[in-house]
């Protein structure tokens, strides 16, 4: 959900995405549009769509969100699917990018950050946000998950911003150089190295928000001087 339209791009090795908005001003409107337009089909069977965004500068991103979650919607794309994921600009807090949230199509969101002072307090900022839809749209803090930048101290400040959040810490992604070669033949690390340590580390990932569905909690956002 985002301009970069660049979400999907390992999971379909490459293949430019056409994305909902730059096809429903091609062709005039989301209407249209059909599902296959969009939607396409990556790595072991994932179903992906780029909703896209406008020109650098020009409108606004966020309704690209909105239009395309409707637009799925309307077209059975949630049909027989265990599992969706937004994957959203988190230090962007417009109501667009955040729609997901107060529209209750997710039940639980997980922050991706880091140990670097700009990463927690946009993690703190995206916590403001799902308090204010927690209790009226039911969707609440699944936990943190940090992608290590190898900071001092790092894993200690994730797991002590995620006890403050009301949270906790779902997983310690360590720094690993094969991501960088995975992208470089555009895959997964999954894809590219199965029988990787770096792999097995997003498969515990998978392992652990699978077990957490359902434990999120209504998160307790701290001041600046407490960050």
């Amino acid at each position: 959900c985002e301009p970069k339209a660049d979400s999907t791009r390992l999971i379909v090795n490459g293949t430019e995405p056409d994305t909902v908005l730059h096809l429903a001003a091609t062709e005039g409107s989301v209407e249209d549009l059909e599902l296959e337009d969009v939607l396409k089909v990556g790595y072991r069977g994932i179903k992906c769509v780029e909703s896209g965004g406008p020109e650098p500068g020009v409108g606004c991103a966020g309704r690209g969100v909105f239009t395309s979650i409707n637009f799925l919607e309307e077209n059975g794309a949630y049909n027989d699917v265990y599992y969706v994921s937004y994957d959203v600009l988190g230090d962007v807090v417009c109501g667009g990018f955040a729609m997901p949230i107060p529209e209750n199509k997710a039940q639980e969101i997980y922050i991706v950050m880091s140990g670097e002072m700009m990463a927690l307090y946009a993690a703190n900022n995206i916590a403001k946000g799902i308090l204010k839809y927690a209790h009226a749209g039911g969707v609440w803090l699944g936990g943190l998950i940090c992608n290590e930048r190898q900071t001092d101290r790092e894993l200690d400040l994730a797991e002590a911003l995620a006890a403050r959040l009301n949270s906790k810490l779902i997983h310690f992604v360590p720094r690993d150089n094969i991501v960088q070669h995975a992208e470089l033949i555009k895959m997964t690390v999954i894809q590219y190295a199965p029988d990787s340590k770096q792999a097995g580390e997003y498969r515990a990932l998978a392992e652990k928000i699978h077990a957490n569905s359902g434990r999120g909690t209504v998160p307790t956002p701290i001041t600046m001087d407490e960050l």
